[in-house]
């Protein structure tokens, strides 16, 4: 019994296209059918017939691929190629999915898992210039640059925006409450909130937009002289960039625990303030600032059970029953851990009552140099407790904690890494196989409909290659939740980078070593707007209402347009 159709529809349409191709290279000339169903003379598939009009000139990928010099015809091959490559990235996707689930983070998801994400548009990228002659590629480069272009516009526009339609909850506080959406579309009333990880990945995509702006410094001169260094110069900073960015997705785990520790740890130090606050018998601080000896005095004897003199890690465990640690994920030990390295300076794992005044100050000061406190809280309130500890409470939340969420094993690992690197293999194959065939079939559409190959690709090829990661960020985004709107955001301008970096570094590779024109003025513009509007704005806010979503659907049409304004009425290329 097969499990995964997908895999009979692949092998059938291979078939079927290997079928057309024997059959237009050993049987009847192509220009009578291409293929036939077994009855001569008009029995022929009538679609394929249209195809195969004045198909004597048209040359044949690989030698035996189905080509034709029609419309009709080549629409119909770029949605076969292009169903083909959706296929291609479906199986990186999964496979890469298995391997995240038995070798967790670092180097699988922070350095194979991008680059298997980009491999179907660097495949599109490298077979769109590096056949033919010089005059071929040169006309057949604009296609990659259109998948390059369309794929961040698309990624950043009409999947972000989506996204956040779909993921939307009530806003509160300037924070989306998970799972409540009771507002409807509010424009500022109801909207997404990620982690402080994805404000990061958003400027780490703005950021990787730097080699566009090398590349194109020349023509922003209109120098003629340096085009060649400017390419080698951009080559050089995009993979340097492509490494260092692959270095930190590897490092970024390890980093993103220690940033959780310490915030669990303030939250913590907040928290016993403020149960120490409702508890004691009067002011913890004098007038003057500092620690209420009197009132410290009644509260260390209420916490030393044994009444021996000192705090042992059994009555801090009792203290610290009281505090909600649950919120952030801590056992009770943790925290009793924390009280003993700030508190406990002799080392003899007992807190005398000098050691705890001592502590206690220093957690206050800690506190009034948080500078979470509203107007009204002042020393002679002691509300800015209160506000230090809803600002680790946020702080925490805001950095993603998945702690919570048990990791289930996964079962039958030595099948599952079988299965994993079976898929990754089948979409490999399947994304070089293919992308040649594909890229052809869009540079002859183009040719028989005079459509600019770039809006063909900008505009088709992005549906075919990113349309998995399409389907997987919307998928997370409607799970309405601070963790999944983040996986989703994260992955999006992941997948933006990769292209700024890996994607362009093919691309580059390509013009500098066959000696291409870098003649890409207004595509690169489009991109830098894109990126650079939405970098800005998961740089400056965690919080995404939904009118953003509004502005990252305007801004695919308007890319549209000002690429052929610029082009067609302008005369940039």
């Amino acid at each position: 019994m097969i499990q995964n159709p997908k895999i009979v529809v692949t092998f059938l349409i291979i078939l079927r296209l290997l079928s057309i191709s024997v059959s237009s290279c050993y049987g009847r000339p192509l220009s009578s059918d291409l293929v036939s169903d077994g009855v001569h003379g008009g029995g022929g598939d009538t679609l394929l017939r249209m195809m195969s009009e004045d198909d004597d000139v048209c040359e044949q990928t690989y030698g035996f691929m189905p080509c034709t010099t029609t419309a009709m015809g080549n629409l119909f091959l770029i949605l076969v190629y292009g169903y083909l490559m959706y296929l291609a990235a479906t199986y990186l996707s999964s496979g890469s999915e298995l391997l995240l689930e038995i070798l967790g983070p670092g180097l699988i998801g922070g350095l194979l898992l991008p680059m298997l994400g980009a491999l179907p548009d660097a495949m599109l990228i490298l077979v769109s210039g590096v056949s033919g002659s010089v005059e071929t590629a040169q006309s057949q480069v604009s296609v990659g640059m259109g998948l390059l272009a369309g794929s961040t516009v698309m990624l950043l526009t009409l999947v972000w925006g989506t996204c956040v339609v779909v993921g939307k909850c009530d806003i509160q506080n300037d924070v989306a409450l998970d799972l409540q959406d009771t507002k409807g579309f509010s424009l500022t009333g109801s909207g997404v909130s990620t982690d402080i990880w994805t404000s990061y990945a958003g400027i780490i995509m703005a950021v990787s937009v730097i080699p566009f702006l090398v590349v194109q410094l020349p023509q922003a001169f209109t120098s003629s002289t340096g085009r060649h260094l400017s390419v080698l110069i951009a080559l050089i900073i995009s993979v340097s960039l492509l490494i260092s960015y692959c270095i930190y997705q590897v490092f970024q785990p390890w980093v993103q625990r220690r940033r959780l520790a310490f915030a669990k740890e303030k939250h913590v130090i907040s928290g016993i303030l403020k149960h120490l606050k409702q508890h004691a018998l009067g002011r913890l601080c004098t007038e003057e600032g500092e620690p209420n000896l009197e009132v410290l005095k009644k509260l260390f004897i209420a916490i030393d059970e044994n009444k021996d003199g000192s705090l042992s890690p059994p009555e801090l465990r009792a203290l610290v029953v009281g505090i909600r640690l649950d919120e952030i994920n801590l056992e009770e030990g943790d925290a009793v851990k924390t009280v003993m390295r700030d508190f406990d300076t002799s080392g003899d794992s007992k807190i005398e009552f000098s050691e705890f005044v001592n502590g206690v100050r220093k957690w206050l000061e800690e506190a009034k140099g948080a500078r979470a406190a509203s107007l009204e809280a002042g020393p002679e309130t002691m509300k800015y407790l209160d506000d230090f500890h809803e600002q680790t409470r946020r702080e925490h939340y805001f950095l993603g904690d998945q702690s919570d969420e048990a990791a289930e094993g996964v079962e039958s690992s030595r099948w599952t890494s079988t299965k994993a690197v079976l898929l990754l293999l089948v979409g490999t194959v399947i994304a070089a196989a293919f992308a040649d065939p594909l890229v052809d079939a869009v540079d002859n559409f183009s040719s028989a409909t005079s459509i600019p190959t770039f809006f063909i690709s900008f505009i088709a090829l992005p549906l075919a290659t990113n349309s998995s990661e399409a389907v997987s960020a919307i998928i997370f985004a409607s799970r309405k939740k601070l963790r999944s709107a983040s996986l989703t955001f994260s992955e999006i301008y992941g997948a933006v980078t990769m292209n700024n970096v890996l994607c362009l570094s093919v691309f580059l590779a390509l013009v500098y070593v066959r000696g291409l024109t870098w003649d890409f003025s207004s595509e690169v513009l489009v991109i830098l707007i894109v990126c650079i509007v939405m970098g800005v704005f998961a740089s400056i806010r965690t919080t995404f209402p939904l009118w953003t979503s509004l502005l990252a659907f305007l801004l695919y049409p308007f890319s549209l347009a000002l690429v052929y304004v610029l082009d067609y009425v302008f005369g940039w290329t």
